[in-house]
């Protein structure tokens, strides 16, 4: 597997496909603007997204769906969670319409997040939406990990995690560099949870410091957090150690202290009062854990898992609630022992 079409033109899907391409590996990236193709085809980088980083000179750009499909190995996405479903939607279209001669040996969500409506992680949309025949190429790749930072060439560690587990070690090979090393897991639920569910933890973090509170409150929030991520994996079928491993406890840390977290800027400003259409009005890129939140809060509901932070971060979000009145509401809630809840999930 050599031939990599990387679906989604923001920050990580570039760096991504920049970091392949570095590797000597034939890569195409997809954008969805014609225009937004051209203008990276002609500057040699992502002036909106990932500004200031070169391209090499094997990396591809295309607008045209069919041809970045056409002869491919790997298909990666990278769009925003709440547009994987439509452009997933075109991939097969193509995929199906087109009969292209060579079918793709692998589909990796690179995307984080729970789709609103249904409940689906991002592996689960796209195996609702590709040909039948892709459902057990199916991978995801997560893990502590900012663009930035990884298109810098910063050591980095991510997690990929697949049902078939020499699919895995084949993408584990591809994907892998002298600066990003990449694990295998085949707890595929418990990886794409650890990625969405962090998001909405590193709102509440960021809320915590725009507010002011200290060290002693972020370690609390991370940790109960972590706590809230692993009960609602478990009863959803993960294994409770994903949630110790990289795209657990290292995503939530990375994601709840890193100031290049956009979600943790997103509670940096909701913390110091700004309301959130304004928030969100001033960011050009996508916050996944303000949809994330209510996928989670509405998830936890269903399957009647405690998750009070989650619920906090919801109400501040689409309900228009005080921070400070959250806050006081988390610390006035029934005592309890730490471990509460947790029987099974940590062992």
């Amino acid at each position: 597997m050599s031939r990599i079409a990387v679906i989604g033109a923001g920050s990580w899907g570039t760096c991504l496909a920049i970091l392949f391409a570095r590797k000597g590996l034939d890569v195409v990236l997809w954008a969805r603007s014609q225009a937004f193709a051209k203008e990276m085809a002609r500057l040699r980088e992502n002036p909106v997204y990932l500004p200031g980083v070169v391209f090499p000179d094997i990396l591809s750009i295309q607008s045209d769906l069919s041809e970045a499909l056409s002869n491919k190995d790997v298909l990666l996405f990278a769009v925003p969670s709440h547009g994987l479903r439509g452009v997933a939607s075109a991939v097969s279209d193509v995929l199906e319409t087109f009969c292209l001669s060579r079918n793709p040996r692998a589909v990796v969500s690179a995307t984080k997040g729970i789709e609103n409506e249904t409940f689906l992680t991002m592996t689960g949309v796209l195996e609702e939406i590709l040909p039948p025949s892709l459902g057990r190429r199916l991978a995801v790749l997560s893990g502590p990990s900012f663009a930035e930072e990884v298109a810098a060439s910063v050591p980095t560690a991510i997690t990929l995690a697949g049902r078939d587990s020499q699919l895995c070690k084949d993408i584990q090979a591809l994907f892998s560099t002298e600066t990003f090393r990449v694990y295998t897991s085949q707890d595929v639920i418990g990886v794409e949870l650890g990625g969405a569910l962090k998001n909405v933890m590193a709102i509440a973090v960021g809320i915590s410091d725009g507010m002011g509170f200290g060290a002693n409150t972020r370690a609390a929030l991370i940790t109960r957090g972590l706590a809230e991520m692993s009960r609602l994996g478990v009863r959803l079928g993960a294994n409770p150690l994903t949630f110790s491993g990289l795209a657990g406890l290292g995503d939530l840390v990375l994601t709840c202290t890193g100031d290049l977290s956009r979600n943790r800027q997103v509670g940096l400003k909701l913390g110091r009062g700004i309301p959130i259409d304004a928030v969100l009005g001033g960011m050009k890129m996508v916050a996944e854990g303000v949809r994330s939140s209510r996928s989670a809060y509405n998830m936890a509901r269903k399957y009647r898992v405690e998750t009070p932070i989650t619920a906090q971060v919801h109400d501040v979000i689409y309900k228009g609630k005080n921070p400070a009145d959250a806050v006081r509401d988390l610390l006035s809630r029934p005592l309890n022992a730490e471990l509460s809840g947790l029987a099974g999930a940590w062992c």
